[in-house]
């Protein structure tokens, strides 16, 4: 039997922008919440990058299955109207800088006074407190500050960016869990309460191989170690060449140390002292990489990753976006999807990555054009007749 998603009864106000927020509240979409998402007039941030190239792309992805509103939040009848949606909602979630809802006289000192029930859930860079509360804050300033660039590179080179928005993700991820906790402590108090995740905080734990190694040393190691292990406590954990490529191998413990030897048919390397121990091999990782490499090189990567996966070595072919976009375990399980869009047309777009025993993902419905839900919103749901609707469209409240 076809059970119901978990927060079918639940309604979001979205506030959310470019990733943290948005994503934050995609999860809860995708898990059956009534997501409202509510733009300034001129849309939001990530929105308004899609006059950039493939920059629509983003948006799409992370608005899925929300409804579309336009709200003048510095005008006074459009702070009524977000006060309406409070009343009747469950969450209000939001990733502006701290203090901007509370300069707009939307804060949750406010919106806790009319509906004691909200949750009212905010990401920000650094938190709503502390000495970097109010430093702007972005997924690459975030990853300077909490160490992430720090560790990434190589130990001969400047430090880069990790490649995705971690940083961003991390927070909305997070996010998510701080609203999906107080939910669930709401059903036995029946109060709201506010939550506050900081991105900062949010990575840290991440950094975990890399702060072994730091701590291990007394910081004397360089903290940048390539495609190695972060804590340089693995070996061989790297990325090697093939023919048409490369290919990521791990050997966690003797069992998949003594798998890789037997897929290289060198048998003499389990008793050359070098590599006798994970210590030894962490001792001599160049010698492991460079007797590893050499075998790589020889192959196609599609090639070696089935030989590897018979020896069942941990590994996988570096693939491009191209190979991922187009990945059949992911379109197999419905988590990537090829969805018409109407503004983008043809493009992959994504579930979510949580799953629900007894209910089927639901079915993607495309990102709404800017304001598309007004009239539903704001006519059906908060009882708008349509001539103050057309009256607050040309006082520019939405």
């Amino acid at each position: 039997m076809q059970r119901r998603h978990p927060l079918e009864d639940i309604t979001v106000v979205d506030l959310g922008q470019i990733y943290n927020g948005s994503y934050a509240t995609f999860l809860m979409a995708m898990a059956g919440a009534r997501v409202i998402k509510v733009e300034p007039r001129e849309g939001e941030h990530l929105r308004k990058r899609g006059n950039v190239g493939g920059a629509g792309l983003p948006f799409a992805m992370l608005n899925s299955n929300k409804h579309s509103v336009t709200l003048n939040l510095k005008h006074a009848r459009g702070r009524e109207l977000l006060f309406e949606m409070v009343k009747r909602g469950d969450v209000l979630l939001e990733n502006f800088a701290p203090g901007a809802m509370d300069r707009l006289g939307c804060g949750w000192s406010t919106l806790q006074k009319i509906n004691p029930r909200l949750i009212y859930a905010q990401g920000s860079g650094y938190g709503l407190s502390g000495p970097y509360r109010n430093y702007p804050a972005m997924d690459l300033t975030v990853q300077a500050m909490a160490g992430v660039m720090s560790v990434t590179g190589y130990a001969d080179r400047p430090p880069v960016k990790a490649g995705p928005a971690i940083c961003d993700f991390f927070g909305g991820v997070h996010l998510f869990g701080a609203v999906m906790t107080t939910l669930y402590e709401r059903e036995k108090t029946g109060a709201g309460r506010a939550v506050d995740v900081s991105m900062q905080e949010a990575v840290y734990a991440s950094l975990s191989s890399n702060l072994g190694l730091y701590y291990g040393s007394g910081g004397e190691k360089p903290m940048r170690t390539g495609n190695r292990h972060g804590g340089l406590a693995e070996s061989p954990y790297n990325v090697y060449p093939t023919k048409d490529g490369f290919i990521a191998i791990i050997c966690v413990g003797e069992t998949h140390w003594k798998s890789l030897v037997s897929a290289m048919q060198r048998p003499e390397l389990l008793h050359d002292p070098r590599f006798e121990s994970l210590k030894t091999r962490v001792a001599h990782m160049d010698d492991v990489d460079a007797i590893v490499g050499d075998f790589t090189q020889r192959f196609a990567k599609q090639q070696l990753f089935e030989l590897l996966q018979k020896h069942r070595v941990p590994c996988a072919p570096v693939r491009d976006l191209d190979e991922v976009v187009n990945d059949p375990h992911l379109h197999a399980r419905g988590f990537l999807q090829w969805l018409d869009h109407p503004e983008l047309g043809r493009i992959p777009v994504p579930n979510s990555p949580l799953r629900f025993e007894g209910a089927e993902p639901l079915p993607i419905r495309p990102s709404r054009k800017l304001g598309e839900d007004n009239v539903a919103v704001y006519g059906d749901w908060l009882g708008i007749s349509k001539s103050e609707i057309a009256a607050l469209q040309a006082e520019g409240v939405i």
